[in-house]
């Protein structure tokens, strides 16, 4: 073990600086993941000696973010709207981020009605997964939203109690069946077999269970799965892909996001998201229009940010993979609309990007208000 203590005194020694120790999946072997072409998971060692805090964002990080502004009146009439009844099992609802906008304005302004009306809806929200045809897509998109607004009012020490029952419902549903779904799939299944805006959303939520509950396991797993996703063969390859393989660059060895170069019958299809794609039907130039890749990337930008945030140096993975399927999508013109204007305020915040932003974007299906979380920061 002397080569591992070497490395970690390296490590903190130098700021910013990511690396990985490969531990052995016999260790792993007892949580039933096992990815197909590795017996190697790679966890973060982070060197910043500051990392930061909060599973999204912190009251320190909140506390210069302006209480004025386009974004910051759209984040406040949010979280002034009533909660009514939380639930994960409509996959429409909107309570999710309803919830998510109080608890952000409870952080930054400590005005306590807002912490509160956060653990009333999280003393109610109902598990029950057959509410509106019930599915894992509906928790996928939901769960995450709440996970963080009970970080962000540190429910763990306001609510010690609601906070023990909340963690145990949480471990439940990383693998409940739900009743609504063929075959009854469950979170981390979900995350593993589907590599389109299924998995993504319930990537994104499974990471968020598992930061809160610090399972270093669960989101190494995790970790691993989205790596395979953005094209890591090596890190996960356990997909599911859909029979029309038309958009993958290489239909024998599928990824959820093409690699950078990537062509067809002379057509440039870098950062496609193909099982996404084939939505709106068979490969074709130019491409028959579906909103799918957007709803998609709604997933995995939570799933980038939250680990990245947890020291997994995920935008940049796979040449950026995130970045490049953004730009694929604004290169044919299909600019975010509606519910996923919020993106590309994420995305400039993480890539020094400059893409046009709307800081009155409505929130996503699972997230929101990074025109005013992100652009400050």
């Amino acid at each position: 073990m002397n080569w591992l203590h070497t490395l970690l005194k390296t490590v903190r020694t130098k700021r910013k600086l990511h690396a990985f120790v490969i531990f052995s999946m016999v260790s792993l072997q007892t949580t039933g993941f096992t990815p197909a072409a590795t017996t190697q998971i790679y966890l973060p060692l982070v060197a910043n000696p500051a990392p930061p805090q909060g599973l999204w964002t912190s009251k320190n990080e909140l506390a210069s973010l302006p209480t004025s502004g386009a974004a910051w009146d759209r984040l406040k009439t949010e979280a002034d709207l009533a909660a009514t009844t939380p639930t994960l099992g409509d996959q429409d609802s909107d309570v999710n981020t309803i919830v998510l906008a109080k608890a952000l304005v409870y952080a930054r302004t400590g005005t306590a009605k807002y912490r509160d009306q956060v653990v009333a809806a999280l003393n109610i929200i109902t598990y029950n997964n057959t509410e509106n045809g019930g599915r894992t897509l509906a928790v996928g998109r939901k769960l995450a939203a709440y996970v963080i607004a009970a970080d962000l009012i540190n429910l763990s020490s306001y609510n010690a109690s609601l906070d023990a029952a909340f963690r145990a419902k949480l471990r439940e549903l990383l693998d409940k069946p739900f009743e609504a779904e063929v075959g009854k799939k469950n979170l981390r299944e979900t995350h593993e077999k589907r590599p389109n805006n299924w998995g993504t959303h319930a990537g994104a939520s499974r990471i968020a269970v598992a930061l809160y509950l610090g399972d270093k396991v669960e989101l190494a797993q995790a970790a691993a799965v989205f790596h395979g996703y953005l094209g890591n063969h090596a890190a996960y390859d356990g997909f599911n892909f859909g029979d029309d393989l038309s958009w993958q660059a290489d239909p024998a060895h599928p990824v959820g996001i093409n690699p950078p170069g990537a062509t067809k019958n002379g057509q440039p299809i870098d950062g496609v998201m193909p099982d996404d794609m084939r939505r709106g039907g068979p490969f074709q130039a130019p491409p028959a229009f579906t909103g799918y890749p957007w709803e998609a990337l709604q997933g995995a930008v939570v799933q980038a940010e939250l680990l990245e945030r947890a020291g997994y140096p995920a935008w940049s993975w796979e040449n950026n993979a995130l970045l490049r399927a953004v730009q694929y999508l604004y290169r044919v013109g299909w600019t975010p609309q509606a519910d996923d204007r919020w993106i590309p305020c994420l995305i400039n915040h993480a890539y020094r990007t400059n893409l046009p932003i709307d800081p009155e974007a409505t929130p996503g299906k699972n997230m929101g208000f990074a025109c005013w979380t992100a652009v400050g920061r």
